[in-house]
């Protein structure tokens, strides 16, 4: 089964938790692009959704489905997003594609967080793919400096992104993170970081693998 495929299944799987009248938020990047193709089909039956980028809005718009702003809908029900790894924990590293912030707004807010990835997203411990910290532009140097001393993982400026909240990314490359709570505990706390990549504290709830059973709590 291609990459592709695979995150094609999951994003489908994925409408299996999707009930009448539930707005749905929604992540970002190319597996979930796939769970909102499939969420069209059956946009009759929703509310509308809150969106965690400008990608996916456009997608979702694109679609005819409603976007909604969080501060107007409440607590979620349920919320939708890939990763970029997941462990035997479901616990992830996201933000590949710079929209950690709001993805970790929404998954907060949300009573059910399923995970949709393919099968190369598994791993035994977290790390292998760099993690990334959103920061303030001012504090970028600053973040750095601190997250060498603080993890020896070696932190690398994603030049020319600016995420949708206006600020930058910091991707920290050989790490690995044996616990990840107390990491993204610590790195929350460096001044000038807006969010970290680990979603640990909170992780996902339910992990759809595209082409083998849900893995769930």
């Amino acid at each position: 089964m291609s990459q592709n495929e695979a995150k094609r299944l999951a994003g489908e799987k994925a409408i299996d938790y999707v009930e009448d009248g539930m707005i749905v938020g929604v992540g970002t990047g190319s597996t979930v692009a796939f769970f909102i193709d499939a969420l069209a089909t059956v946009k009759d039956r929703i509310k509308g959704a809150v969106s965690s980028s400008e990608q996916s809005t456009q997608q979702l718009r694109g679609h005819g489905i409603e976007v909604l702003d969080l501060n107007a809908t409440g607590k979620l029900s349920l919320y939708v997003d890939g990763a970029d790894e997941c462990d035997g924990n479901k616990r992830l590293i996201k933000g590949g594609g710079a929209a950690l912030t709001r993805e970790k707004i929404i998954a907060e807010a949300s009573e059910k967080f399923v995970c949709i990835i393919d099968p190369a997203k598994q791993v035994p411990v977290l790390g292998r793919f760099p993690l990334p910290v959103e920061v303030i532009p001012m504090a970028r140097s600053l973040v750095a400096r601190e997250i060498l001393a603080m993890t020896g993982g070696q932190p690398v400026w994603r030049d020319g992104v600016t995420t949708d909240n206006g600020n930058w990314i910091l991707d920290i490359h050989n790490l690995s993170i044996v616990d990840p709570v107390g990491m993204e505990q610590a790195l929350n706390q460096i001044p000038g970081v807006v969010s970290v990549g680990l979603f640990a504290r909170r992780p996902a709830d339910v992990v759809i693998v595209g082409g083998q059973p849900p893995i769930v709590l």
